[in-house]
């Protein structure tokens, strides 16, 4: 059965709130529940985030419920400034998400140093158990405010991205990087050093005005890739996306299991590098579509997916990452039981 997905066009995000509560997508909250928003509070430098005032009409619905919200997101492995929980509060705070703006607390799901994390089984293909935030875990449901827009390695993130890596403790993180280490050719590289600068896991060095990498200590993040211009790091295409989409499935699969979630993504800034990324070159590719919404994670990333594309006017995703098939991660979560690509789009 076609899973319900209600689109709002952008040009009327003054009607969120109006739009959220008729399309009852928060049914499954209940009263006294502790509902965890997961986000993105953006890097520093980046403006492609969820902006605090729509934030707000998420909270607002769930307060009316009489339900506990928090707004959270976990560590992440490269060492920017969001890769403890002191940090991320200042970044958060700095981009406008507080409790005066939002109208609820931030909570980091694990913890000061980012080691808050418990093991979920799951007897799946890349992992038997996925390790996951602490206070994720902890939550009774979730809303998942994603942010949609293109991603260097697995050609979009939306919804299934937002739960699987966002949710993941940094182990987890790890795990799901590690077929992402970039191969080098140092013929082209100039020695600018720019990639050194950008890799915060300290695995490259220059050696004789060329550049050399300690695989031992590379995360698989993509900031080498990002930050060169001269396009010496190369990922291994035909096998490095496919395996990255599927583990951060399995790891949504992990989070969601047992739980009741509902599932918001913004289709605006839509940019061509994720939001962990504050680069000039960053900014949006067209012109900013709506919000869908629903309680189906395949339904609505497949249906943002399909509206970005015929906004584009053509396939946008290609467009930017030719060598990326990013349906992957649907037809995989659709595999798995999270969902259906099969949607009703519903206007409001």
């Amino acid at each position: 059965m076609a899973s319900k997905v209600y689109f709002l066009p952008w040009n009327r995000i003054n009607e969120l709130y109006k739009f959220l509560k008729a399309a009852r997508v928060f049914n499954q909250v209940k009263s006294r529940n502790f509902i965890a928003i997961k986000m993105h509070f953006g890097e520093d430098g980046n403006k492609g985030y969820i902006k605090p005032e729509y934030v707000s009409q998420v909270v607002k619905i769930i307060r009316e419920k009489t339900a506990y919200p928090y707004l959270t997101d976990a560590s992440t492995i490269y060492v920017g400034k969001r890769s403890d929980a002191y940090h991320h509060l200042l970044i958060a705070n700095k981009h406008g998400f507080n409790i005066d703006s939002c109208g609820c607390p931030i909570i980091i799901a694990d913890a000061l140093r980012g080691n808050a994390e418990t093991k979920i089984e799951v007897n799946l293909k890349h992992f038997k158990q996925v390790t996951i935030a602490y206070d994720i875990y902890n939550a009774d449901g979730f809303i998942f405010l994603s942010h949609f827009k293109g991603h260097e390695i697995t050609g979009f993130g939306g919804a299934l991205k937002n739960i699987g890596m966002g949710c993941g403790s940094k182990a987890g993180k790890y795990a799901m990087h590690h077929s992402s280490q970039p191969t080098l050719n140092n013929k082209h590289c100039i020695g600018c050093g720019n990639c050194v600068k950008h890799c915060y896991q300290k695995a490259l060095s220059l050696l004789d005005k060329k550049v050399v990498m300690d695989k031992t200590k590379c995360a698989g993040c993509g900031q080498c890739i990002v930050n060169c211009a001269f396009k010496v790091f190369k990922l291994n295409w035909n096998e490095a996306p496919a395996a990255v989409q599927e583990k951060i499935v399995e790891y949504a699969y992990g989070v969601l299991k047992n739980k009741r979630a509902t599932y918001v993504n913004f289709l605006n800034h839509i940019s061509k590098f994720c939001d962990c990324f504050s680069l000039p070159k960053n900014n949006p590719l067209m012109e900013d579509v709506g919000i869908v919404a629903g309680a189906d994670p395949v339904a609505v990333d497949q249906a943002s997916y399909d509206l970005v594309n015929k906004a584009y006017g053509k396939n946008f995703f290609k467009k930017i990452y030719p060598e990326i098939d990013s349906t992957i991660q649907l037809e995989y979560a659709q595999e798995l039981g999270l969902g259906e690509r099969d949607y009703e789009l519903v206007n409001y």
